[in-house]
């Protein structure tokens, strides 16, 4: 799980600079991640002073930024839609797919949008 939760932890860095990713649910998988194995490397994240403030916002229930929302539901449609066209080809799983892409921009659209 640590190599896990620094993998996440490297992509929510480039979600710093690359307007493709999103940096805060990469953040929180990796806090997740941590959270599970290493005590150490999750209080590292939670207090670090430039990715810690993301999983806190969030945590805090202050919300996610509008910028983060729009990529993340972005990237999700773009990957899921990919998926259902061109590589699975059974209906069912297309369906179960879109069902939970449906469902996780509910999730998202539901949280607070963060005020700067």
């Amino acid at each position: 799980m640590i190599i896990a939760g620094s993998f996440f932890v490297g992509l929510g860095i480039l979600g710093i600079f690359l307007p493709i990713l999103p940096t805060t649910p990469f953040l929180l998988l990796a806090a997740a991640c941590y959270a599970k194995s290493s005590e150490r490397f999750y209080n590292w994240l939670i207090n670090n002073k430039w990715l810690g403030n993301y999983i806190k916002n969030y945590r805090e229930g202050k919300g996610v930024p509008l910028k983060v929302k729009v990529l993340s539901i972005s990237f999700l449609w773009l990957t899921i839609g990919y998926s259902v066209v061109f590589a699975v080809n059974t209906f069912l799983i297309q369906v179960i797919l879109i069902l939970i892409a449906i469902g996780v921009t509910i999730h998202i659209l539901s949280i607070r949008t963060l005020k700067k």
